[in-house]
C-alpha cells in the first residue's frame, strides 16, 4: 500500500504528538454540498449511491477535493447490514429508512444469519478499495458501522422513531430475545468492520447514534457491553500500523467513564457535553473526537472562529483531540462556512501542540 503523506489523524487518535489538531467532519460527504447531490441524482436512488462503488468512491472523495481534510470516511450508511439480512430495505424522501419486514419476535431473529461481508455486503469492500486506491496516501480512510443497539432500533421499530415503543417494549417484556437479536448483530458487525480493514479501511468508528434513550444501566447491558464485545474482535494492526477504534454514543455525556472501561482508542463527544468534563472524566486515558456544535455551521465564519477557538480551548494543550462536530453536518449548511471551520482549526490548533 502506499504510504499515508498524512497520518495526523492516525496519531492523534493514539494520543501520538502531532503539530497541530487534526479535523474531519462527521456526514462530510453529504447533501450540504452541490456536488453529492448531482451524483446522487445521476444514481437515481440514495440505496444505489451506497451499493454502486465508483458512486461511493466518488462522494467519498469530494469533499477532500474542497476542503484540506485530514481524512476521508467510507461513503455508505449504517443500515447496509439489516439491507445484507434481507429485510427491506428502503429510503422513502422526507421518511428515512424503512424496514419492511421487521424483527418483533425470537421466531423473526432465529430466521436471520450473520451474513458474509465478501458476498451479502461485497459492494462495500469493493468501495473501500477503490477509495484507498484513489486516495493513493493522501489521508487515511475511517470506515464504520452502527451499533447493534442502533441498528437493532431500526429493524424492531421498522425504521426511525421517536419513542422506541417497540424495541422498549421488547427490552422490558422480552430481554432474551432484543439479547439474541443484539448477539448476531454484534457478530455481524465484527465480521463487516473486519472486512473493512482487511480492505483498507486504516481507522474504524461505531457510531451509536440511539444509545442515549437509555437509562444507565440499560446502556451498558443493551448498548455498550455489545460495542465492547466488536471492540474486542476487531483486527488492530494492518499494514504494520495499529487501527484506531473509535466509539461514538450521542447524549451520553455521563457515561464516559464507563466507555472508557473498553479497549476503544478514542470517543466521540457531542456538543452537549465540554471537552474538559470529558477529558477528566476518562482521566486523559482515551482520546476525544469533537464537539463542535454542527448549528454553529449556521453563524457567520467569525463567529464559528470563535466557537472553534473555544472548543479548542475547552480540550487545552496536549495531544489526543481530533477536531470535529458533535454530530453530523447538517444538509443546509453552505459549504463555505465549514470550510471557515476547518481554517480555523488549521489556523488555531498549533499552540496547543507545543
Amino acid at each position: 500500500m502506499t504510504p499515508l503523506k498524512n497520518d495526523l489523524l492516525l496519531r492523534a487518535l493514539l494520543r501520538e504528538r502531532v503539530d497541530r489538531t487534526p479535523v474531519w467532519m462527521m456526514r462530510q460527504a453529504g447533501r450540504y454540498l452541490p456536488e453529492y447531490r448531482a451524483t446522487r441524482a445521476r444514481a437515481g436512488s440514495f440505496l444505489n449511491l451506497c451499493m454502486t462503488p465508483e458512486l461511493a468512491c466518488e462522494v467519498t472523495l469530494q469533499p477532500l477535493e474542497r476542503y484540506p481534510l485530514d481524512a476521508a470516511i467510507l461513503f455508505s450508511d449504517i443500515l447496509t447490514i439489516p439491507h445484507a439480512l434481507g429485510l427491506g430495505l428502503a429510503f422513502e424522501t422526507g421518511e428515512g429508512p424503512k424496514i419492511e419486514r421487521p424483527v418483533r419476535s425470537q421466531a423473526d431473529v432465529r430466521r436471520l444469519g450473520v451474513p458474509d461481508p465478501f458476498t451479502e455486503l461485497r459492494y462495500v469492500m469493493d468501495a473501500v478499495a477503490l477509495i484507498r486506491r484513489e486516495l493513493n496516501g493522501r489521508v487515511p480512510l475511517i470506515g464504520f458501522a452502527g451499533s447493534p443497539w442502533t441498528v437493532g432500533t431500526y429493524i424492531v421499530e421498522g425504521g426511525s422513531s421517536r419513542e422506541f415503543s417497540q424495541i422498549k417494549a421488547m427490552m422490558y417484556d422480552a430481554p432474551a430475545v432484543l439479547h439474541e437479536l443484539l448477539d448476531l448483530l454484534a457478530r455481524a458487525t465484527l465480521a463487516y468492520l473486519n472486512a473493512q480493514i482487511e480492505s483498507g479501511a486504516q481507522a474504524i468508528m461505531i457510531f451509536d447514534t440511539w444509545g442515549g434513550v437509555l437509562t444507565p444501566a440499560q446502556y451498558r447491558e443493551f448498548s455498550l457491553q455489545y460495542m465492547s464485545r466488536i471492540v474486542d474482535g476487531l483486527v488492530r494492526e494492518r499494514d504494520g500500523r495499529r487501527v484506531p477504534i473509535i466509539l461514538f454514543t450521542k447524549n451520553a455525556g455521563t457515561w464516559l467513564a464507563d466507555m472508557a472501561q473498553t479497549n476503544c482508542d478514542a470517543l466521540g463527544v457531542d456538543w452537549t457535553t465540554d471537552l474538559a468534563a470529558a477529558r477528566r472524566a476518562v482521566n486523559d486515558s482515551k482520546a476525544l473526537q469533537g464537539n463542535l456544535d454542527p448549528a454553529c455551521l449556521y453563524a457567520s465564519p467569525e463567529r464559528i472562529r470563535e466557537e472553534v477557538a473555544r472548543v479548542l480551548a475547552s480540550y487545552g494543550h496536549g495531544h489526543g483531540h481530533v477536531f470535529n462536530l458533535g454530530h453530523g453536518i447538517h444538509p443546509q449548511i453552505a459549504p463555505e462556512h465549514a470550510g471557515a471551520m476547518i481554517r480555523a482549526v488549521h489556523e488555531l490548533s498549533p499552540q496547543y501542540h507545543r
